[in-house]
């Protein structure tokens, strides 16, 4: 990976779970991408997610027929969209930065996920900017589309330590 250079990772052709979560701020039980096997820069990426019975979510939903909330098939679909945007960035860069939904559009649910799929997740650029990105993902399991979307993400800075500890309407200086 290239955070020895502190130069963006645009180059790469596909990236482990070490590299992901070089990139995006996510862990477990919330990181939702586990590999992304296909990068083409600022326009296109195709990530794979591994459902396991062991996900917390499966406990309550539901506990005699288990199937993945589809609010979590769409943050798949925006980590991996996140991801490709910040391949764009430098290691120093992505510190203090954080990738925020703006928007969700047009979600389809065709077919439920269950314990055992393997979630293809292929996410299009639709519009880029430097510092946002509205793409269309597709998620698929074994070949049949399970989900699709159309989602805005944008780039913000990350508030520091102190500011968001303090109270609402608390002095910072």
């Amino acid at each position: 990976m290239s955070d020895q250079t502190n130069q963006p990772a645009a180059a790469a052709k596909s990236m482990d779970i070490q590299e992901i979560m070089s990139l995006l701020p996510h862990r477990y039980p919330f990181l939702l991408i586990d590999r992304l096997i296909e990068i083409e820069r600022k326009k296109r990426v195709v990530a794979l997610k591994n459902v396991t019975i062991n996900e917390p979510h499966f406990a309550g939903h539901f506990p005699d027929f288990p199937i993945m909330p589809g609010v979590l098939i769409i943050e798949a679909i925006a980590q991996a969209g996140a991801a490709l945007l910040l391949t764009e960035y430098p290691a120093a860069d992505r510190a203090s930065k954080l990738m925020v939904f703006r928007s969700i559009d047009a979600a389809k649910f065709r077919s439920p996920v269950v314990p055992g799929d393997q979630l293809r997740i292929e996410v299009t650029v639709l519009n880029w900017r430097s510092n946002a990105v509205k793409m269309h993902g597709v998620v698929t399991v074994d070949g049949k589309v399970a989900c699709e979307a159309t989602v805005m993400c944008a780039m913000t800075d990350r508030k520091p330590a102190e500011l968001a500890a303090a109270p609402a309407g608390a002095p910072t200086e």
